[in-house]
């Protein structure tokens, strides 16, 4: 397969790679890291003026129209930068959900502010591949409208979100999510309980007391399958910025070993350090040849040939980074772990990226469910 890209994708992925190396470099990112909101509203400003944030928006709606292979690019960007911005969390998987799933109504309401930078909205979903610990919030219809009540952890990005995309259990069954209702932050019974992530990104368990929500609030009606490729497409995004993240891991490991010297030379000539960069290297190739194919398949209506890519990818992915990022640890030395050096946070950034969207565990479940044809 030609995977080459067109001038415009190139343009977009020149733009966003000039973006960073000029305003958001490892010292800006932990000033960043260290503010009290936990990422940068301006760098969000300048996100929405550069048109990142309209990637997902259709031109119907006054977006881009782009798609995945732009969604690829930047988050690429992103993971090779270690952003700090909710571009995952509101810019693809929200932006997503709303899109699949909002009417006229909804979809001029929000669509417009998300491109422009002036509304952060978030998917509270913890029921995806298995990996909820809890059941999801539970929905019922009360007086023409909605009351929900329940938990969801570890949702990122929550406390900067002006809008939760709260997946909730309607039906006769409890633990499968097949509604999503727009909530706005600040609804009486929304409470958050805010954590700092491994890989220092915000998040909080979003908790609902017996929220009230008028009728409107539901985003189309049963939403199960849509919701199912609405977080495929978000796994298939982070995998991506996974993949920026091992090949500036790879790069700064790769440098290290050039100016270390060690028994008068720099330890980069040593053959048995070559061969295990050699062997990152193809992991992380290996990697990215599994998202370029899903960037074909993140929305493919056949819900088995889109899982299955998907799974694999996470797999595949999955074990990139705890590789990598481990090798990359153990060639920096004792400096692998400081906070000073990136490298430790590239580390932290792909133990996150392991267990987000599920676990490689619970993805080659999936894949071997359809191996065997279900």
């Amino acid at each position: 397969m030609d995977f080459s890209f067109s001038p415009e994708q190139e343009l977009l992925l020149d733009n966003a790679r000039r973006y960073a190396a000029e305003r958001y470099d490892f010292a800006q990112r932990k000033k960043v890291l260290a503010s009290a909101d936990g990422y940068s509203r301006t760098t969000w400003r300048d996100f929405a003026e550069l048109g990142l944030l309209a990637l997902n928006v259709p031109e119907a709606d006054g977006g881009l129209g782009a798609g995945p292979v732009e969604t690829l690019l930047v988050s690429n960007v992103v993971g090779e930068s270690l952003m700090l911005e909710p571009f995952h969390s509101s810019a693809v998987v929200a932006t997503r959900a709303i899109t699949r799933l909002g009417s006229a109504e909804q979809r001029a309401a929000y669509l417009p502010a998300l491109a422009a930078g002036e509304r952060i909205a978030v998917l509270a979903c913890d029921a995806a591949y298995g990996r909820g610990s809890t059941p999801p919030p539970r929905g019922r219809a009360a007086g023409g409208g909605w009351r929900l009540s329940g938990r969801v952890d570890v949702v990122y990005h929550a406390p900067a979100a002006d809008l939760l995309l709260v997946a909730a259990a309607t039906g006769t069954e409890a633990d499968r999510a097949d509604g999503v209702f727009a909530v706005p932050a600040g609804t009486k019974g929304v409470s958050l309980r805010p954590c700092i992530t491994v890989d220092g990104q915000i998040a909080a368990d979003v908790e609902l007391d017996d929220v009230a929500l008028d009728g409107g609030a539901r985003l189309g009606g049963d939403a199960c399958d849509a919701l199912a490729e609405i977080v495929d497409y978000g796994l298939f995004a982070l995998c991506a910025e996974t993949v920026g993240a091992l090949d500036r891991c790879l790069a700064a490991t790769v440098e290290y070993t050039r100016t270390r010297n060690q028994f008068g030379g720099p330890i980069a000539r040593f053959q048995a350090l070559q061969h295990r960069m050699v062997d990152m290297l193809m992991r992380i190739e290996q990697a990215r040849s599994l998202v370029f194919l899903a960037s074909t398949r993140c929305t493919e209506g056949d819900a088995s040939l889109r899982e299955a890519t998907l799974s694999a990818t996470k797999v595949l992915v999955a074990d990139a980074a705890r590789f990598v990022g481990q090798q990359a640890v153990q060639l920096h030395g004792g400096m692998g772990v400081s906070d000073e050096v990136p490298v430790s946070h590239y580390f932290r950034r792909l133990l996150a990226a392991e267990i987000r969207f599920g676990s490689a565990d619970a993805h080659l479940a999936r894949y071997d469910r359809h191996l065997v044809g279900g």
